[in-house]
């Protein structure tokens, strides 16, 4: 998360992007852009707006050696030398058009900037932004002709989101650069952030509570939901939520210990875990501090509605995690030949 009250940027230059399998070409500006004062209010912050929710940062990656990164040779350029902007950021656009590894890869205009007075977790410093903007929406503009009014339609760009983008921050701590990134147009998901950028997810706090909870979020649906049905799915991923909110550090087994009943879902659990973690490349750590930040976005994102096929929904409370198993009762009519669900309450709300 960053923020964003005391920023400004001191350096923009506009470049466009082509796609090397259409033979659309690279356009380079020469010249920095220098705002009005209303385009710069409005710039700053459509450019920045999709950090202040960002919670998990990368760091660059290379095969070989971290130096060797494209970005992060050219981050590092304009950092260090004032006078390397405008050539520095051609070249970024240069090695964004030699990722255009496929038709489907879209052109677009690229912006590049400088900020100055990023604040990211109680440090104030500057900061490098790389956007991609890939879709452009119609608008109407009116213009005056002969004492007439007349309308047109013009294509421009949404001031709403943008579509890629990324902060190298000019802050380092033992991974290097900390880079923050955005892609709403994920239609390939391996063309900005491996391909382009080329980083890696932070070796922190922040990224082991998530990988976590995503475990247990993929293993509900995939494991729990499957053999056990939508209410001990929800009764899982609500005990979840209370143990990463009880807890300033998850242990694994002590996790384990508390959520599960049965020493089979235990087992069930590891099983899927270890295939979780083939698909990461990577081990899940069995000790980490809770990243409170993390939990809260996820728990938002997690849905406890039962929907069943009788247009009726149930909806759980993923704040309270023993109300389905106290207050809701699974069975089945021998006579309707239907599964049923069976609520106890005192009093309606």
């Amino acid at each position: 998360m960053i923020k964003r009250t005391n920023t400004s940027i001191s350096k923009f230059i506009i470049h466009k992007v082509g796609n090397k399998h259409n033979d659309t070409k690279n356009a380079f500006s020469q010249q920095l852009v220098h705002f009005d004062e209303d385009s710069y209010n409005l710039m700053l912050p459509f450019l920045l707006r999709p950090f202040g929710s960002v919670v998990q940062s990368f760091r660059f990656n290379h095969h070989s050696n971290v130096e060797l990164n494209e970005i992060n040779a050219y981050a590092k350029k304009i950092f260090n030398d004032d006078d390397a902007f405008i050539e520095t950021s051609q070249n970024i656009v240069k090695h964004l058009f030699e990722q255009s590894n496929s038709s489907q890869i879209k052109t677009g205009d690229v912006l590049i900037a400088m900020f100055e007075g990023i604040e990211y977790k109680d440090m104030s410093t500057n900061a490098i932004g790389i956007f991609k903007i890939e879709s452009k929406i119609d608008f109407f503009q009116t213009y005056l002709e002969n004492n007439n009014y007349d309308i047109l339609v013009q294509k421009g760009i949404s001031s709403k989101k943008v579509d890629k983008g990324c902060l190298i921050l000019n802050q380092t701590d033992m991974e290097g650069n900390i880079v923050l990134s955005v892609d709403n147009n994920s239609y390939d998901a391996q063309y900005w952030t491996d391909h382009f950028l080329n980083i890696k997810y932070a070796d922190d706090m922040n990224n082991h509570t998530y990988d976590y909870i995503d475990l247990c979020k993929e293993f509900s649906t995939e494991v729990l939901k499957t053999s056990y049905g939508e209410q001990e799915r929800n009764i899982f991923l609500a005990k979840t939520i209370d143990f990463f909110k009880e807890n300033e550090m998850v242990n694994v087994e002590r996790f384990k210990e508390e959520v599960f009943e049965e020493e089979k879902h235990i087992q069930m659990f590891e099983d899927f875990k270890k295939e979780y973690e083939g698909g990461l490349n990577g081990v899940l750590r069995n000790q980490f501090d809770v990243a409170e930040v993390v939990v809260n976005k996820e728990k938002k994102k997690i849905k406890t509605d039962i929907k069943l096929d009788t247009h009726i929904q149930i909806k759980l409370d993923i704040d309270a995690p023993d109300a389905a198993s106290e207050h809701l009762e699974r069975g089945y009519d021998e006579d309707k030949k239907m599964f049923y669900y069976k609520v106890f309450f005192n009093a309606e709300g």
